[in-house]
């Protein structure tokens, strides 16, 4: 029996609305059932079952927020890998990929602002991924950054990111003292507005209880309940897959292709890192985590036609379906 993508990767377009639909419909499962986040944990996006009404006219604006926010992050995902080329074909799995992850991940739907903070990341990586070998791109280098400080007012782990964005001006041959005294006064410019106006309006003098007062982040592993352990160990096997699929198949890319997917590569471990040993903003890091995530698998799954990589697919749509419905009854 022969499992292929093909249709998947490149579908008609009344196929492509089913699938953009079904994946849509996990956002839906909270609202026709009854849950909402529990009381006190509202911030955290922890679910606990409750009535239909409270759920759906306390949170329901905020889930037509994010839906909103994810399409534009979906249209931008498609806009990145055109114009990139970072899968040498044209393919839907991407967005289809990162649908289903964040139509999975109930615990961040009603959060706008990570949906808001991965639209600027992606607006970073269009700008970096826009300086090969220009080590005089400092237009980009500084917009890519600006809106690396962007993505961190509003999920401020991320402000971490800034080392290994200078690693992948490194890799694109890109990185000057012009581009890396960019980069600062990039991922600053947002700080200092932020930090303006917190002194003036709490009239905050001390710049470590200003700092404080815009800056939280808590260090600490994040308490993983077992199944949810099992759900990203599972996750994370079928990340280093599409990995090892990218390196079998490297001698095919072109340089400069190879080069953008290293970047990508480090941008998601860094990532992880961060979300994992900063309990307070791991379901926050989740939405970026889908978006990298889904360009690194869906590149052997588009181009590897074969059965394994279909039957790894088969098993990753199953296990975020198996995570929602698990999340209502057992969670």
């Amino acid at each position: 029996m022969r499992v292929s993508l093909k249709n998947i990767i490149a579908p008609t377009i009344p196929f492509a609305v089913l699938l953009v639909g079904f994946s849509f419909s996990l956002w839906g499962f909270p609202i026709f059932t009854d849950y909402r986040p529990a009381a006190g944990m509202e911030g955290l996006g922890i679910l606990d079952k409750t009535t239909i009404p409270l759920f759906a006219g306390k949170f329901f604006p905020g889930l037509v927020c994010s839906i909103s926010l994810n399409l534009l992050n979906a249209f931008l995902l498609a806009q990145i890998n055109n114009r990139f080329a970072i899968i040498r074909t044209r393919t839907f799995l991407p967005i289809l990929i990162f649908l289903l992850f964040v139509g999975s991940w109930t615990e961040t739907h009603h959060l706008i602002g990570p949906h808001l903070a991965l639209t600027f990341f992606i607006l970073a990586l269009f700008n970096y991924m826009s300086m090969l070998k220009n080590t005089r791109a400092t237009e980009q280098a500084f917009m890519g950054s600006f809106f690396i400080g962007l993505t961190s007012v509003l999920v401020n782990p991320l402000i971490l990111l800034v080392p290994a964005c200078w690693l992948g001006l490194i890799i694109f041959q890109s990185f000057s003292l012009r581009t890396f005294l960019a980069t600062l006064f990039g991922v600053a410019t947002p700080w200092v507005f932020v930090f303006a106006a917190a002194y003036m309006l709490t009239g905050e003098t001390e710049i470590t209880r200003l700092v404080n007062t815009v800056f939280s982040v808590e260090f600490g592993v994040y308490p993983f309940s077992i199944p949810q352990l099992v759900y990203s160990g599972l996750l994370f096997v079928i990340l280093v897959i599409g990995i090892v699929g990218i390196s079998s198949g490297s001698n095919k890319d072109a340089i400069q292709t190879r080069n953008k997917l290293n970047f990508i590569i480090l941008l998601v471990f860094s990532v992880l890192a961060i979300s994992v040993f900063s309990k307070n903003h791991f379901l926050s890091l989740l939405p970026v985590i889908a978006l990298l995530y889904s360009l690194i698998v869906s590149h052997p799954f588009s181009l590897k036609n074969n059965n394994f990589y279909g039957i790894v697919f088969i098993v990753f749509t199953v296990l975020n379906i198996a995570y929602v419905v698990a999340n209502y009854f057992f969670f």
